[in-house]
């Protein structure tokens, strides 16, 4: 039945149905006035290499149900789908997942509406059809400017008491978010819930890596080893 099911769901929208999986994951990516359209280009570029990492997919393989369920969202004044729920299973679905992912045109734009952006991904996750056992939303930005909508730790509260767990990629770019202490400042407003952690990214092929680290915790459902995650993995 689980064999059937999975053939039936995989790297496809999901349809009005009740899907149980590991995982239920909101992807949660910056797409504010501070990233260019390279940049952002660049942010799905790693989020597709990362799902497609086969670290990243032996963790989704072992996993209880043997798969996850993720979409992805891009946010900045309004928040925009870039691809909706996908089971995620394989490398095969890894892949279309991945590839879904760079074509869509940038829909979301402005200024910064953080706490709308985790509202937008609680809802994402309470109004879907699938039972996941853990729900995660992995947000990530190079600020904590929120010029729009809900306080920040409003927001966070509210999602945090529907049982669902906020972990943070706070982007230092070329150094400035790092002076400004943008790590502690997710830590301190943006995460919450089980096993919550910050992870900072630098910018290039640090970004890629530290994506591809986040989901492996958020995939086994366990946290970083040391502070901020400055060492995690063994490759």
């Amino acid at each position: 039945m689980r064999t059937l099911l999975l053939a039936l769901t995989l790297a496809t929208p999901l349809a009005a149905q009740q899907i149980e999986t590991d995982l239920e994951l909101v992807l949660l990516a910056d797409a504010s006035g501070s990233i260019d359209a390279d940049e952002l280009l660049f942010q799905r570029q790693s989020y597709a290499a990362a799902i497609t990492d086969p670290a990243v997919v032996s963790a989704i393989e072992n996993t209880l149900y043997g798969s996850i369920a993720v979409t992805y969202v891009e946010w900045a004044q309004n928040q925009a789908t870039v691809v909706d729920w996908t089971i995620i299973a394989d490398m095969d679905s890894a892949t279309r997942f991945a590839a879904a992912l760079i074509g869509p045109p940038r829909q979301a734009s402005g200024r910064n509406a953080i706490g709308s952006a985790l509202l937008y991904g609680m809802d994402q996750i309470e109004g879907n059809d699938i039972n996941g056992f853990r729900r995660v939303i992995d947000f990530s930005g190079d600020t904590m400017g929120n010029s729009y909508g809900p306080p920040i730790t409003v927001a966070r509260d509210q999602v945090v008491a529907a049982g669902i767990t906020i972990n943070a990629l706070p982007i230092l770019r070329d150094g400035r978010a790092s002076a400004m202490g943008l790590p502690q400042l997710y830590q301190d407003n943006i995460i919450g819930g089980p096993n919550a952690f910050v992870m900072p990214a630098g910018e290039g092929p640090e970004f890629t890596d530290a994506v591809r680290r986040k989901l492996i915790l958020e995939i086994a459902g366990t946290t970083p080893q040391t502070d901020y995650a400055a060492v995690l993995l063994s490759d």
